[in-house]
């Protein structure tokens, strides 16, 4: 990674209360709560309330028909995108685990989503993304195998429509990204990923202090 130049100010102890009232901002319904309970049981990360209202947000402002996720769980990403995507939309949703898959069905259904609204595929994502539609999806997103994440970003600037988004969670890796000490191969790979997709020319991106860090991208036409 660059280092840091001067423009960038000292991160306070006031600045870190305030991300984390900004990632708390969004209060979450019975159903979130739901999944959230389901995924710490399953001992899995799901994402923050932030990153979902982000997700959410983005999948409004896209007016998205079409979203594939990376990363099943057991549904929070899910509701949100679900939340912000079109009344029509559907979400295509990826996961190696079709237990977990059973959860999201679960927490879709108790969020009030019908079961036409969402597309389980149970496979890893590099064996289920290439039998998907070239340019079919406004927003991808990506919450799988760090290790795949350059092979997902392809993947996903093939199914992508010009003008769609591609979003990747925890490129921060819990403040490893930035750590100047050894790390191993999966923190390597996202920042390999990260200097992938702020220097191409195909996308225009933002990384967005939430969560544990939301990588997004935009599909230049």
């Amino acid at each position: 990674m660059r280092q840091l130049r001067g423009q960038e100010r000292v991160i306070t102890a006031n600045r870190q209360t305030s991300w984390a009232f900004a990632d708390a901002f969004v209060a979450e319904d019975e159903a979130l709560r739901w999944a959230r309970e389901r995924a710490r049981e399953a001992g899995l990360p799901s994402v923050s309330p932030g990153t979902g209202a982000a997700l959410r947000l983005l999948a409004a402002t896209a007016g998205a028909k079409a979203v594939a996720e990376i990363g099943t769980g057991t549904g929070v990403s899910g509701i949100y995108l679900l939340q912000g995507m079109r009344p029509d939309g559907v979400l295509t949703t990826v996961d190696p685990e079709p237990e977990r898959q059973q959860f999201a069905r679960e927490a879709f259904r108790a969020a009030g989503f019908a079961a036409n609204r969402a597309r389980f595929i149970p496979g890893r994502a590099l064996d289920v993304l290439p039998r998907l539609a070239d340019g079919g999806y406004d927003l991808v997103f990506c919450d799988g195998d760090r290790m795949e994440s350059l092979e997902c970003l392809a993947e996903s600037l093939r199914l992508l429509r010009p003008g769609g988004l591609v979003c990747f969670e925890g490129v921060f890796a819990d403040g490893r990204t930035v750590d100047s000490a050894a790390q191993p191969g999966e923190v390597l790979r996202v920042r390999e990923l990260l200097r992938t997709v702020r220097e191409s020319q195909e996308l225009l991106p933002s990384l967005l202090p939430v969560g544990d860090g939301l990588l997004c991208a935009v599909r230049r036409g």
